[in-house]
């Protein structure tokens, strides 16, 4: 499968997929984000990559909806969603795919900020800049934005964000906890493949357990039913080969070979 508006690269079992529409500043459109929800997917079937980097090529992370592709087509024509490539459920991609994190490399606006909020880490680069602006356009926020701001950075800064449609830089999105690191610029990929290189390398069916409990129970009230799907899940890991090669790899004073006792 070849891609138009994304690049894919792989090293040493992390894809890295770089948003590809510079002279737009990554201005996301519908094929954009049916690329990328393929990319991850493809990654996911694939028993060689461990997790994903997802970063954007220039000065731009993703500035938003293209304005003149999508939105000003849209207002035109009066049909929502106008082409043939439909986005899929990008919130749904992302829980069920291998560790994702983010490379906020430039600004990253509106649905540029939103896509990354269900990732697993966030790291930007020095300066970079962060908003969830629908407001200025008259819009609401989406892609459950309106959930993951809240449990990211609380209803009072959560509310500021998406009711002023206010622009922060990383250094004050870290403060908000909009953002899990910052760093210098020529250091942010090497940065996001190492820590998508520390969660990758763990058992991934674990890894696909935990990522399920962490979506399914962060907005659970009822503790009763966070311990039950925990359990649930805790009796299969007792039972996977991953867990007695680390239990193998513990008593004999080596490193687990995960991958070898999947046939990998």
């Amino acid at each position: 499968m070849s891609f138009e508006t994304i690049l894919v690269d792989v090293e040493d079992g992390i894809m890295t997929i770089t948003m590809n529409r510079p002279e737009r500043l990554n201005a996301w459109t519908h094929q954009m984000g049916s690329e990328m929800e393929a990319a991850l997917k493809r990654g996911n079937n694939n028993t060689a990559i461990e997790a994903f980097v997802v970063t954007g090529t220039g000065r731009g992370f993703c500035a938003g909806a293209d304005v003149k592709d999508l939105f000003h087509a849209q207002a035109e024509s009066g049909e929502v969603r106008q082409g043939s490539r439909e986005p899929g459920d990008w919130v749904a991609t992302v829980r069920n795919s291998k560790p994702v994190v983010a490379a906020v490399n430039g600004a990253a606006i509106g649905v540029g900020l939103t896509q990354i909020l269900p990732m697993d880490y966030i790291i930007a680069a020095s300066g970079a800049k962060l908003s969830c602006r629908f407001i200025k356009m008259g819009l609401v926020p989406e892609l459950a934005s309106s959930h993951f701001l809240v449990s990211r950075c609380g209803m009072g800064a959560a509310s500021e964000l998406m009711l002023s449609g206010k622009t922060v830089i990383a250094e004050e999105a870290k403060e908000l906890r909009l953002v899990d690191k910052v760093v210098a610029p020529e250091d942010l990929l090497s940065e996001a493949s190492a820590v998508a290189k520390s969660m990758g390398e763990n058992p991934q069916s674990a890894l696909a357990m935990v990522k399920g409990l962490i979506f399914e129970n962060m907005a659970e009230a009822d503790i009763s039913q966070v311990q039950k799907r925990e359990l649930a899940a805790l009796m299969k890991c007792y039972e996977s080969a991953e867990h007695k090669e680390a239990i193998a790899a513990f008593l004999e004073k080596r490193e687990p070979d995960f991958k070898g006792v999947l046939g990998n």
